[in-house]
């Protein structure tokens, strides 16, 4: 069974990775080569991530007392993305690697999905649509990993796979802002969280599909 991910345990180094293209930026080896001179482990790095989108998801709940928090629900919210980037790099290219690390590249990342999307929901007045879409993202991971048990590459497809996710709450955080100083209503993060929710079905269609068609003899959805 073919798990790994980002951080990329089984099969060998890098094994079924999330392609991303900031992982060959200056930036981010730079940053690697960095954290690669002290003690930090890519399962820590892993950790830190949802630390951050605890931050993300607490600014998300009380931007709509204070508005200028939106502005640390993105902070949170990149930075948990970059913990993504970054333990990956860490194991793969630095070398620390672990047994458990496919488990720690994983865990987190639902957790910190469920965080913020749950925040999201419940910041637009709506949160049935927060647990609704936090489980709907779960459900593509799910189908994302399940292919990797069936001996097949993972696939990292959208529409909304977990960086368009992100983008797309950053978007809705800054437009809320700027919604915040005009008007009381939460349209945009109400809207947001229907993009997320839709997009990640129809992400699990597109996944499976995908699935399929890789079986031999097997009939498409």
């Amino acid at each position: 069974m073919n798990v790994a991910s980002d951080g990329g345990e089984p099969g060998g180094p890098g094994a079924d990775r999330r392609p991303i293209a900031a992982r060959d930026s200056g930036f981010a080896r730079r940053l690697t080569a960095l954290l690669l001179k002290t003690p930090i482990t890519p399962n820590e790095i892993s950790l830190l991530s949802v630390g951050f989108a605890a931050i993300g998801a607490a600014a998300l709940l009380y931007a709509t007392r204070w508005p200028f928090l939106y502005l640390v629900a993105v902070a949170g919210i990149q930075l948990r993305l970059l913990c993504n980037l970054l333990d990956g790099m860490v194991a793969v290219e630095g070398g620390r690697g672990s047994p458990v690390g496919a488990l720690y590249n994983e865990f987190p990342d639902r957790v910190a999905d469920t965080l913020l999307i749950v925040a999201l929901g419940y910041a637009a007045g709506a949160g049935w649509l927060g647990w609704a879409g936090a489980l709907a993202a779960a459900l593509t991971a799910y189908v994302r990993v399940f292919g990797g048990s069936l001996g097949q590459a993972q696939v990292f497809r959208g529409p909304m796979a977990k960086q368009h996710r992100m983008a797309l709450m950053s978007l809705a955080c800054l437009l809320a802002l700027g919604e915040a100083l005009l008007t009381s209503e939460r349209f945009v993060l109400y809207t947001a969280g229907w993009i997320i929710l839709a997009g990640s079905l129809i992400t699990c269609w597109t996944r499976t599909r995908a699935i399929v068609s890789r079986i031999p003899g097997a009939a498409k959805p």
